[in-house]
């Protein structure tokens, strides 16, 4: 390892004492949202420090077994712990090398999924239920609360949009790699001739806002409707006009909620989402701005026209940016998502990790 790197580290074990010391102060204590800044910091950095320590003690082990090969008692045995000890080394050291990137402060937080038909008629408002239900599956896999947002269906059972908020520990991290244009490639339940089509739908996985980093809306911006919502029908259809769509006039942004028989609660939940997409319309604009400075960037990077293929004869999935192709189609609608999203992280981390080596070296 790199002495700057060394460095860093001792950097972090000198800040993890001063954590230690202002989050025993009283006064900080009693500033919550200060307190809780501190408590993540303090969090990372004790993890990262005794990530490092165990590092620098297998360096000693190993430094330990090399002084041993000279007694021939001790040679076979120490010759295992050299084997056992570099083995592990390496793997510490490329943990700490991630552990060191720079992290977005948005990982950890809830998210909102929106899925929307694209192109495909009736089979993509179909395929957008699919891949709803997926995702639905996925959240409940790992431990996460969902909540639906605002539904619109389509004729055939599918859905034309679909929007819901994931609560859970690193949410957004976990999905926001979902972004972008999925397409399925099918024989249609309407398709009398056994044919092909291809279909796409758009999926949007949107960071939720902490209150304090909230978009503030202007009441002078807004336009607010009031209609009825749609349902199934019998004893639980709404019968009053308690559904809400929000109009961000300056922007054209339109955000509704009907789930809830409150329209109050609906507003609260409507305003959330609007808040969510403002938030993502200036981050998208200012990663643009960033993207189109670089001039070894081509596009935006996401690849949103298509990065994912559902090719049900085939029983695959292929996953465009990364190459990945899984022959476990059924497995994938079902939520089965681990696989993909993994890949997805580790690929990531590899670019970041490759530009930080050539920024340091």
């Amino acid at each position: 390892m790199k002495d700057s790197l060394r460095q860093q580290f001792e950097r972090l074990r000198l800040r993890l004492r001063e954590l230690e010391a202002t989050l025993a102060d009283p006064a900080v204590a009693a500033d919550k949202l200060r307190y809780r800044e501190l408590s993540k910091e303090h969090s990372e950095a004790s993890t990262l420090t005794q990530l490092y320590a165990r590092f620098e003690a297998r360096e000693r082990d190993l430094e330990a077994a090399k002084a041993m090969l000279n007694d021939p008692d001790m040679a076979e045995l120490a010759g295992e712990e050299i084997g056992s000890a570099n083995e592990e080394i390496a793997r510490l050291s490329h943990e700490l090398l991630l552990a060191l990137l720079p992290h977005d402060a948005d990982d950890s937080r809830n998210a909102f999924v929106e899925i929307r038909a694209g192109t495909g008629g009736d089979e993509s408002a179909l395929f957008a239920a699919d891949l709803t239900r997926m995702y639905l599956r996925h959240c409940e896999r790992q431990g996460w609360r969902t909540e639906v947002m605002s539904e619109s269906a389509s004729d055939l059972g599918g859905y034309k949009e679909f929007v819901f908020r994931v609560e859970g520990d690193g949410a957004y991290g976990k999905l926001r790699l979902e972004s972008g244009g999925h397409r399925v490639q099918r024989v249609p339940a309407t398709e009398t001739q056994g044919r092909t089509h291809t279909s796409a739908c758009t999926v949007a996985v949107l960071p939720e806002p902490d209150a304090a980093d909230e978009v503030q809306l202007n009441p002078a911006d807004l336009r607010i409707d009031t209609f009825r919502a749609s349902g199934a029908g019998g004893q639980h259809v709404n019968k009053t006009d308690s559904a809400i769509r929000i109009t961000h006039l300056p922007t054209g942004l339109v955000a509704e909620c009907q789930d809830d028989r409150s329209q109050h609660r609906n507003k609260a939940k409507a305003m959330a989402v609007l808040a969510a997409r403002l938030r993502d319309k200036e981050r998208t604009e200012r990663l643009a701005k960033e993207a189109a400075a670089r001039k070894g960037l081509i596009g935006s990077g996401d690849r949103s026209d298509r990065i994912r293929t559902y090719n049900y004869a085939q029983g695959r999935v292929t996953d465009h940016r990364i190459n990945l192709t899984l022959y476990r189609l059924q497995a994938i609608l079902d939520g089965d998502l681990d696989d993909i999203v993994a890949a997805l992280q580790a690929a990531r981390a590899a670019e970041q990790l490759a530009a930080w080596e050539a920024a340091i070296a």
